[in-house]
């Protein structure tokens, strides 16, 4: 009697990889949700900086609008307003604004 109970028991549980289900699916959600348009922003903005050149208007991450007047590997010096220049790295450039972009709000 106790090995019809033992095998009655045995015969409900689901087998392991029915367990780990759950978790993979909730794996590939995450990746397709999350990580993989991360990604894609990073090498987006990756290339918008690579093709950073004299002239272009830029917004930093710090929000600070300018004019790039030179670039070189790792810097890029960024005119502010009238003979105010900043070097900034990079990287740290958050966006490019097209010409004739977007127009303050108070004009």
């Amino acid at each position: 009697m106790n090995h019809l109970l033992a095998a009655a028991v045995g015969a409900d549980a689901p087998p392991a990889l029915l367990q780990f289900l759950p978790l993979v699916g909730m794996g590939l959600i995450f990746w397709f949700l999350i990580i993989r348009p991360q990604m894609k922003r990073q090498k987006e903005h990756a290339a918008k900086v690579a093709g950073l050149k004299k002239g272009d208007q830029v917004v930093t991450a710090g929000g600070l609008i300018g004019k790039v007047v030179k670039v070189d590997d790792h810097y890029a010096d960024i005119e502010l307003g009238q003979n105010i220049r900043v070097k900034a790295v990079k990287s740290t450039i958050g966006d490019i604004i097209p010409p004739g972009g977007a127009t303050a709000a108070n004009d």
